[in-house]
């Protein structure tokens, strides 16, 4: 069995097919602990590290050995980083996995209710308000659009999506203030 340090990296990372069963022999055992130990908390099943185990080797070779290549001799040994790859993939995995633990049953109802979203609308009056003003207004507030939404349906610049929601704004808050004084 060969060593990690005795691994050709430039071969590795090259994708040459021997060097690379020659790397997984090696490292299998070191990233298999790293990964076990990292997912220890998540409860998740043996298939399920041995998957999270996998993931290690597919993100290492992926994209033409993007990650494999990133390593730098200089930084860390390479068992050093290659248990830092392992125990990112591994919470990584744990994280896609996860699921709801807790039974509805358990769940506080306050939780579970339902948001009364019957609100009374708001009349502006007729002339206040310009018809790109009450449009933007509409689609932020009635249909719940964020502003680079409005801006492209409207096919405006997002900028003027702000400033034209804030100028309608002023003019009702001015309005509306005249009217409770």
């Amino acid at each position: 069995m060969t060593e990690l340090n005795q691994i050709d990296l430039h071969a590795l990372q090259a994708g040459d097919k021997r060097t690379w069963d020659a790397f997984v022999g090696a490292s299998a055992p070191l990233i298999n602990a790293v990964v076990r130990r990292s997912l220890v908390s998540y409860r998740l099943s043996e298939d399920d590290v041995l998957d999270a185990a996998q993931d290690v080797y597919v993100r290492l070779c992926a994209n033409d050995f993007r990650l494999l290549k990133t390593y730098d001799p200089a930084r860390a040994g390479l068992s050093t980083w290659l248990a830092v790859v392992a125990r990112s993939a591994a919470i990584d995995h744990a994280r896609r996995r996860r699921q709801a633990t807790q039974p509805l049953d358990e769940v506080p109802e306050a939780r579970l209710a339902v948001e009364d979203r019957h609100v009374e609308k708001l009349k502006i009056p007729d002339g206040l308000l310009t018809e790109r003003q009450i449009l933007i207004l509409k689609c932020l507030y009635d249909e719940e659009r964020d502003v680079a939404e409005i801006a492209k349906l409207l096919k405006i610049d997002a900028q003027t999506v702000r400033s034209t929601h804030h100028k309608a704004l002023v003019r009702l808050r001015t309005h509306f203030q005249g009217k409770d004084s």
